[in-house]
Formats: structure tokens, C-alpha cells, sequence
């Protein structure tokens, strides 16, 4: 399928922008959120807010493609076909909730399950990051730039980043241990928002040991279009989530990966 086919991305920024227009007059009002069930994990939030900006972005996306399928975190599975999207209309509602904006709506296209093009939007700071099989770029009131990652190619050097140590701690492998110590430090907490500086060059290591389709497919083109790897931790194509490890450049990510690997 060529990408003439797939959709563009104004169609993308349509999106995004009606997700906008949910979610931000929520942000930063102290929004009440249910608890969704999730193993190990003491509290998995789900607002009005993440729930509103998914069904604006399927209206739409249904009416344009009806036969294409969409999978969104809080609605589930939708048709069938080659092409799928993959929604989350709100990566990180932890942060969403306590006001700090490395939060963002992520929409992705699959093409016979391989990633082929994605949006990072966050509203509050007026930017989004794209990728697809050409080019990555972010884009704000600032202008266009070119996203390109790192040349770190040394742990010693790496910055690291991981949401959050719990889901770590969890576990008896000593593998993110041993690589939080040989990194030059780590950092916690950005969400989608740390993939998309991994992408612009300002984070070397981006990893994750419970990952769904939704967290990442739409992450993987902007990343692997600015010239870095995503993978399992087996190595293997990320777009089914699980242990993801997303890297500037292939020595830094086969580095990694050793380490991660010894005793997960």
C-alpha cells in the first residue's frame, strides 16, 4: 500500500485538535477519576476527559475511513482490515490529574500490524511530534524541527528515562537496576512526552516494562523516523507493547538490551 493511500496528516491534526477541545478546558480542574482494574497496579485512572476525547476521535475517523478497524485504550477493538488505528486520548492521566503537562493524545496507523505513521499532541504547550516513513518532525508556535536522535553511543554517557521505578520493583530481574547504574543518571515521570524528547535527541534511553498497543504504536514511527530503535526486550517489533525498550541509535540499544536482559 503506498502512502498516498494512508491518511495525511491534516487529517491527523483534525484529531488532535477535536481531542483538544476535551481535554484541555478539563486540565488542571481537579477532575474526579474512576479506578480501572489492572494487575499490580494500585490505581489505573480513567477520567470523563479520556473517554469524551476517544469517542471525538473515532466519530471522525469512522466517518472518513468506515472500513478501517480502531483500537482505543478505553473502547476497545472496532472492525477489521489491514489498516488500524491505535488511540490513546490520554497518554498519562496520571500527570493529566496532578496538572503538570507531560501528557498527550496519541494516534497511530498500522498497516498489516507494522506502525506507519504517528502523532504526539500536547495542547497545553502547543506542540505535536510526527513520523512516518519519511520524516519526523515537532512542530509549535516556535516553528518546524526536524527530529533527530542522539549520537550517545556509550552508557556511561545515556540518559535514561522510565515513567515510574514501581513496575520494576515488582519484579525480581535485576536488569533495569544494572542499567540505571551504568547510565550517566535516569529520570521519571514524562510519560509519551519522554519518547518525544528520545526522538528530538534530548533523552538516549526510553524504558518500559508494560506497554500496551496504544502507549506505543503511535510513538514508534516518530522515534524510528528520527533514527531510533524500538523493540521488545526480545528484540522483537514493539507494536503489541509489552517490555519495550526505545533507544537514540542501535549500539546504545543492543547495549541496553544486554542489560536489561541479565536476569529479567
Amino acid at each position: 500500500m503506498s502512502n498516498d493511500a494512508l491518511p495525511s496528516l491534516d487529517f491527523f491534526l483534525s484529531l488532535v485538535e477535536a481531542a483538544s477541545f476535551i481535554t484541555l478546558p478539563k486540565f488542571r480542574t481537579r477532575l474526579a477519576a474512576d479506578a480501572k482494574v489492572k494487575p499490580g497496579v494500585k490505581f489505573d485512572p480513567v477520567t470523563d476527559a479520556d473517554r469524551e476525547a476517544e469517542i471525538a476521535i473515532r466519530e471522525i475517523i469512522k466517518s472518513a475511513y468506515p472500513d478501517h478497524s480502531i483500537l482505543g485504550e478505553e473502547f476497545g477493538t472496532t472492525g477489521v482490515g489491514p489498516i488500524q488505528w491505535v488511540i490513546d486520548p490520554i497518554d498519562g492521566t496520571k500527570p493529566y490529574l496532578c496538572g503538570i503537562p507531560v501528557w498527550g493524545t496519541l494516534i497511530g496507523v498500522t498497516v498489516d500490524g507494522r506502525a506507519t505513521r504517528g502523532i504526539m499532541s500536547q495542547p497545553y504547550t502547543g506542540e505535536f511530534f510526527w513520523g512516518d516513513q519519511s520524516e519526523a518532525f515537532s512542530e509549535s508556535a516556535r516553528g518546524r524541527s526536524t527530529l533527530r536522535t542522539s549520537n550517545v553511543s556509550a552508557l556511561s554517557e545515556a540518559i535514561c528515562h522510565t515513567t515510574s521505578p514501581e513496575p520494576f520493583t515488582r519484579r525480581s530481574g535485576r536488569g533495569f537496576a544494572k542499567l540505571s547504574s551504568a547510565v550517566k543518571f535516569t529520570r521519571y515521570g514524562g510519560e509519551c512526552y519522554a519518547f518525544a524528547m528520545l526522538a528530538a535527541g534530548q533523552i538516549d534511553l526510553c524504558v518500559e516494562p508494560s506497554m500496551q498497543p496504544y502507549d506505543i504504536v503511535p510513538l514508534i514511527p516518530i522515534i524510528e523516523s528520527a533514527g531510533g530503535i524500538v523493540t521488545r526486550f526480545d528484540g522483537g517489533r514493539a507494536e503489541r507493547g509489552g517490555k519495550v525498550l526505545a533507544s537514540a541509535n542501535r549500539a546504545l540499544h543492543e547495549a541496553a538490551l544486554e542489560m536489561l536482559n541479565d536476569g529479567c
